[in-house]
Protein backbone atom coordinates (compact mmCIF):
# COMPACT_ATOMS: atom_id res chain seq x y z
CA UNK A 1 0.00 0.00 0.00
CA UNK A 2 1.31 3.86 -0.52
CA UNK A 3 1.59 6.46 1.61
CA UNK A 4 -1.54 7.86 -0.61
CA UNK A 5 -3.53 4.61 -0.97
CA UNK A 6 -6.95 5.08 0.60
CA UNK A 7 -8.32 1.77 -0.77
CA UNK A 8 -10.47 0.72 2.63
CA UNK A 9 -11.64 -3.15 1.82
CA UNK A 10 -11.82 -5.07 4.64
CA UNK A 11 -8.56 -7.24 3.54
CA UNK A 12 -6.20 -4.41 3.23
CA UNK A 13 -7.58 -2.27 5.88
CA UNK A 14 -7.25 -5.67 8.73
CA UNK A 15 -3.88 -6.67 6.57
CA UNK A 16 -2.17 -3.57 7.17
CA UNK A 17 -3.57 -3.20 10.85
CA UNK A 18 -2.28 -6.73 11.67
CA UNK A 19 0.85 -6.01 10.58
CA UNK A 20 1.41 -3.59 13.11
CA UNK A 21 -0.77 -5.52 16.11
CA UNK A 22 2.19 -5.55 18.30
CA UNK A 23 3.15 -1.98 18.30
CA UNK A 24 0.11 -0.60 17.76
CA UNK A 25 -0.91 0.54 21.91
CA UNK A 26 2.97 1.77 22.14
CA UNK A 27 2.74 4.05 19.17
CA UNK A 28 -0.56 5.43 19.95
CA UNK A 29 0.73 6.29 23.23
CA UNK A 30 4.19 7.61 22.11
CA UNK A 31 2.56 9.78 19.31
CA UNK A 32 -0.45 11.52 21.14
CA UNK A 33 1.83 11.84 24.23
CA UNK A 34 -0.29 10.08 26.10
CA UNK A 35 -3.45 11.78 25.76
CA UNK A 36 -5.20 8.99 23.83
CA UNK A 37 -5.86 7.83 26.97
CA UNK A 38 -7.69 11.25 28.48
CA UNK A 39 -9.87 11.03 25.03
CA UNK A 40 -11.17 7.62 25.51
CA UNK A 41 -12.48 8.70 29.09
CA UNK A 42 -14.01 11.48 27.62
CA UNK A 43 -15.67 9.43 25.09
CA UNK A 44 -16.80 6.97 28.03
CA UNK A 45 -17.97 9.82 30.31
CA UNK A 46 -20.36 11.17 27.23
CA UNK A 47 -22.03 7.36 27.63
CA UNK A 48 -23.54 8.74 31.24
CA UNK A 49 -23.04 4.65 32.19
CA UNK A 50 -25.24 3.65 35.19
CA UNK A 51 -23.43 -0.14 35.79
CA UNK A 52 -26.15 -1.86 33.96
CA UNK A 53 -25.33 -1.39 30.07
CA UNK A 54 -24.28 -3.76 27.72
CA UNK A 55 -21.54 -1.60 25.39
CA UNK A 56 -20.85 -2.19 22.05
CA UNK A 57 -17.12 -1.48 21.19
CA UNK A 58 -16.82 -1.27 17.13
CA UNK A 59 -13.45 -1.57 15.68
CA UNK A 60 -12.15 -2.07 19.01
CA UNK A 61 -8.61 -2.97 17.80
CA UNK A 62 -6.57 -3.86 20.76
CA UNK A 63 -9.55 -3.38 22.82
CA UNK A 64 -8.37 -0.38 24.83
CA UNK A 65 -11.69 1.50 24.60
CA UNK A 66 -13.53 -1.49 25.47
CA UNK A 67 -11.61 -1.69 28.62
CA UNK A 68 -11.74 1.19 29.48
CA UNK A 69 -15.57 0.85 29.27
CA UNK A 70 -15.75 -2.18 32.08
CA UNK A 71 -12.99 0.32 34.06
CA UNK A 72 -15.04 2.95 34.46
CA UNK A 73 -16.80 4.12 37.42
CA UNK A 74 -19.41 3.18 37.13
CA UNK A 75 -18.95 1.13 33.77
CA UNK A 76 -20.37 -1.22 31.65
CA UNK A 77 -21.90 -4.85 33.06
CA UNK A 78 -20.96 -5.87 29.56
CA UNK A 79 -18.92 -4.66 26.58
CA UNK A 80 -18.51 -6.53 22.92
CA UNK A 81 -15.56 -5.68 21.12
CA UNK A 82 -15.86 -6.26 17.24
CA UNK A 83 -12.94 -5.86 15.20
CA UNK A 84 -11.55 -7.30 11.30
CA UNK A 85 -8.16 -7.66 12.49
CA UNK A 86 -7.51 -10.51 13.82
CA UNK A 87 -4.06 -9.96 14.96
CA UNK A 88 -5.39 -6.73 16.60
CA UNK A 89 -7.77 -9.12 18.43
CA UNK A 90 -5.12 -11.53 19.73
CA UNK A 91 -3.11 -8.37 21.48
CA UNK A 92 -6.56 -7.42 23.23
CA UNK A 93 -7.68 -10.77 24.25
CA UNK A 94 -4.08 -11.20 26.11
CA UNK A 95 -4.81 -7.63 27.61
CA UNK A 96 -8.44 -8.67 28.99
CA UNK A 97 -7.20 -11.68 30.34
CA UNK A 98 -3.95 -9.83 32.15
CA UNK A 99 -6.98 -7.64 33.57
CA UNK A 100 -8.90 -10.26 35.15
CA UNK A 101 -11.83 -8.87 32.92
CA UNK A 102 -12.58 -12.26 30.45
CA UNK A 103 -16.29 -12.04 32.32
CA UNK A 104 -16.94 -8.66 31.36
CA UNK A 105 -15.08 -8.38 27.76
CA UNK A 106 -16.46 -10.56 24.65
CA UNK A 107 -13.78 -10.02 21.83
CA UNK A 108 -15.72 -11.25 18.12
CA UNK A 109 -14.16 -10.73 14.67
CA UNK A 110 -16.41 -8.52 12.40
CA UNK A 111 -16.96 -6.19 9.82
CA UNK A 112 -18.74 -2.79 11.16
CA UNK A 113 -21.06 -2.78 8.10
CA UNK A 114 -22.63 -6.41 9.10
CA UNK A 115 -22.53 -6.30 12.68
CA UNK A 116 -22.70 -9.49 14.11
CA UNK A 117 -25.24 -8.86 16.56
CA UNK A 118 -29.21 -8.90 17.26
CA UNK A 119 -31.26 -5.53 16.94
CA UNK A 120 -31.85 -3.75 19.57
CA UNK A 121 -29.85 -5.51 21.77
CA UNK A 122 -26.99 -2.76 23.14
CA UNK A 123 -27.41 0.27 25.61
CA UNK A 124 -24.32 2.16 23.50
CA UNK A 125 -22.11 2.08 21.48
CA UNK A 126 -18.07 3.60 21.19
CA UNK A 127 -15.60 3.97 18.45
CA UNK A 128 -12.35 5.15 18.65
CA UNK A 129 -10.58 6.71 15.60
CA UNK A 130 -11.90 3.59 13.63
CA UNK A 131 -15.11 5.12 11.78
CA UNK A 132 -12.79 6.89 8.90
CA UNK A 133 -11.19 3.22 7.96
CA UNK A 134 -14.80 2.07 7.18
CA UNK A 135 -15.56 1.47 3.54
CA UNK A 136 -18.70 2.46 3.56
CA UNK A 137 -19.17 5.22 6.64
CA UNK A 138 -23.31 5.21 6.37
CA UNK A 139 -23.64 1.60 5.99
CA UNK A 140 -21.86 1.30 9.11
CA UNK A 141 -24.09 4.57 10.81
CA UNK A 142 -27.13 2.11 10.13
CA UNK A 143 -26.08 -1.07 10.89
CA UNK A 144 -25.37 0.69 14.99
CA UNK A 145 -28.42 2.80 14.81
CA UNK A 146 -30.44 -1.09 13.88
CA UNK A 147 -28.24 -2.90 16.71
CA UNK A 148 -29.18 0.32 19.40
CA UNK A 149 -31.98 -0.07 21.91
CA UNK A 150 -33.72 2.99 21.47
CA UNK A 151 -32.27 5.94 23.81
CA UNK A 152 -29.08 4.01 23.17
CA UNK A 153 -26.18 6.71 22.88
CA UNK A 154 -22.78 6.41 20.39
CA UNK A 155 -19.57 7.88 21.26
CA UNK A 156 -17.17 8.07 18.35
CA UNK A 157 -13.52 9.72 18.74
CA UNK A 158 -12.17 10.56 15.27
CA UNK A 159 -8.93 12.80 14.13
CA UNK A 160 -9.46 16.14 12.90
CA UNK A 161 -7.50 19.00 11.43
CA UNK A 162 -7.39 21.81 13.92
CA UNK A 163 -9.46 25.35 12.43
CA UNK A 164 -6.70 27.91 14.57
CA UNK A 165 -4.28 28.82 12.11
CA UNK A 166 -1.02 28.35 14.31
CA UNK A 167 -2.32 25.06 15.80
CA UNK A 168 -3.40 23.66 12.32
CA UNK A 169 0.06 24.63 10.78
CA UNK A 170 1.97 23.11 13.81
CA UNK A 171 -0.20 19.65 13.50
CA UNK A 172 0.18 19.41 9.95
CA UNK A 173 3.61 19.49 10.22
CA UNK A 174 3.74 16.64 13.17
CA UNK A 175 1.06 14.57 11.16
CA UNK A 176 2.66 14.20 7.89
CA UNK A 177 6.38 14.83 8.54
CA UNK A 178 7.12 13.57 12.51
CA UNK A 179 4.61 10.73 12.98
CA UNK A 180 5.24 8.67 9.89
CA UNK A 181 9.02 8.15 9.94
CA UNK A 182 8.63 7.60 13.47
CA UNK A 183 6.13 5.48 12.95
CA UNK A 184 7.81 2.96 10.15
CA UNK A 185 11.13 3.18 12.07
CA UNK A 186 8.88 1.26 15.26
CA UNK A 187 6.38 -0.42 13.64
CA UNK A 188 8.41 -1.42 10.88
CA UNK A 189 5.82 -0.74 8.46
CA UNK A 190 6.11 1.44 4.94
CA UNK A 191 2.42 1.96 4.56
CA UNK A 192 0.31 2.10 7.95
CA UNK A 193 1.67 5.10 9.23
CA UNK A 194 1.50 7.11 5.61
CA UNK A 195 -2.12 6.03 5.48
CA UNK A 196 -3.05 7.91 8.95
CA UNK A 197 -2.33 11.45 7.86
CA UNK A 198 -3.87 10.42 4.87
CA UNK A 199 -6.91 8.94 5.74
CA UNK A 200 -7.83 12.22 8.19
CA UNK A 201 -7.38 14.13 5.54
CA UNK A 202 -9.68 12.77 3.17
CA UNK A 203 -12.19 11.80 5.87
CA UNK A 204 -15.46 14.01 6.17
CA UNK A 205 -15.64 17.38 7.90
CA UNK A 206 -17.20 17.25 11.52
CA UNK A 207 -20.40 18.79 9.98
CA UNK A 208 -20.63 16.52 7.27
CA UNK A 209 -19.81 13.27 9.61
CA UNK A 210 -23.00 15.08 11.79
CA UNK A 211 -25.10 15.20 8.71
CA UNK A 212 -24.34 11.51 8.35
CA UNK A 213 -25.41 10.41 11.73
CA UNK A 214 -28.23 12.51 11.24
CA UNK A 215 -29.33 10.89 7.78
CA UNK A 216 -28.94 7.82 9.22
CA UNK A 217 -31.74 8.31 11.93
CA UNK A 218 -29.63 9.37 14.98
CA UNK A 219 -30.83 12.54 16.84
CA UNK A 220 -29.42 15.13 19.16
CA UNK A 221 -26.10 14.44 17.52
CA UNK A 222 -23.21 16.96 17.78
CA UNK A 223 -19.31 17.48 17.35
CA UNK A 224 -17.33 18.20 19.84
CA UNK A 225 -13.49 19.32 19.45
CA UNK A 226 -10.86 18.15 21.73
CA UNK A 227 -7.51 19.62 22.15
CA UNK A 228 -7.59 21.88 19.78
CA UNK A 229 -9.71 19.90 17.49
CA UNK A 230 -7.17 17.53 17.02
CA UNK A 231 -9.48 14.86 18.16
CA UNK A 232 -13.67 15.07 17.57
CA UNK A 233 -16.03 13.43 19.73
CA UNK A 234 -18.99 12.88 18.16
CA UNK A 235 -22.28 11.95 20.00
CA UNK A 236 -25.52 11.08 18.79
CA UNK A 237 -28.83 8.96 20.39
CA UNK A 238 -30.90 6.48 18.91
CA UNK A 239 -34.35 7.99 18.38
Amino acid sequence: MSRTDLSKSPARIAGMFDAIATRYDFLNHLLSVGVDRRWRRRAIRALSLTGRERVLDLCTGTADLAIASADARPGAARVIGVDFAGAMLQVGQHKIRHGHLTDRITLVRGDATRIPLGDRTVDAITIAFGIRNVENTAAACREMLRVLKPGGRVAILEFGIPATPGVRALYLWYFTHVLPPIGRIVSRHNAAYGYLPASVSAFASPDEFVTVLRECGFVDAIAVPLTFGIVFLYTARCG
